[in-house]
């Protein structure tokens, strides 16, 4: 079975029959320049980061059939499945539902709402619009992956405090072995980014492991060999 050696705390061995990589929110309005993220002053190269490692992440995984999932935080167009408190945030003109540098903010259809060009996914790959932080809540995730009988997470996406973060969480109660790579996962905020990644691993791995991408997919490319 594959094990990733270097992973913090410990080794992390996986069965890629039953493992899925699963990439969170990486939308246009979060990542591209002029985009929703912009807009609020956050300096957008700190998540595009990301791009490069998760590109290649995504062909090592396709390259050898491991499920691969997507998901989108946004909303319906009328906000029905907006709660009153999320609706509230935000200064006037930069609240969900308000129009944005590229179109409505955060809903669904709108083209800021859409996974960037780079990451899009590949026909047959499941993409799974959320209306909260985390990729379980009011959302058929459980059900999807239960379908596939998927038992392990590798995780990328943005961001690494919050979607990540809550999504690693809501899985680790779930009972899924998580895996979050550091390089395909981004913050606004570098020192969010580094203390939530200590905190996934703190404890002997009290939400799951921590490793390199590049790390990852080559024990894909051993296994692949054996």
């Amino acid at each position: 079975m594959p094990t990733v050696a270097s992973a913090h705390p410990s080794p992390y061995e996986f069965d890629p029959a039953t493992t899925a990589l699963l990439v969170i929110d990486m939308q246009r309005d979060f990542l591209e320049p002029g985009g929703f993220g912009e807009s609020l002053g956050n300096d957008v190269s700190q998540l595009r980061r990301t791009i490069g490692p998760t590109a290649a992440l995504l062909r090592a995984c396709r390259a050898v059939g491991l499920t691969v999932i997507h998901t989108r935080e946004g909303h319906s167009a009328d906000l029905s499945d907006c709660p009153p408190a999320k609706l509230a945030r935000g200064g006037p003109g930069l609240r969900i539902g308000d129009p944005g540098p590229m179109g409505r903010i955060l809903i669904r259809g709108e083209y800021g709402h859409d996974i960037i060009d780079e990451l899009a996914p590949r026909d047959g790959e499941p993409v799974v619009d959320k209306p909260g932080k985390g990729a379980f809540y009011a959302t058929d995730l459980g059900a999807m992956l239960a379908e596939r009988n998927i038992r392990s997470l590798v995780v990328a996406g943005v961001t690494t405090e919050v979607c990540v973060h809550t999504t690693v969480r809501e899985a680790n109660d779930r009972g899924y072995e998580c895996l979050v790579l550091a390089d395909c996962v981004g913050s606004y905020f570098p020192e969010f980014h580094r203390v939530a990644l200590e905190m996934v691993a703190a404890q002997g791995g009290i939400f799951g492991w921590v490793a390199e991408s590049t790390d990852f997919t080559s024990s894909l490319v051993l296994e692949g060999a054996s």
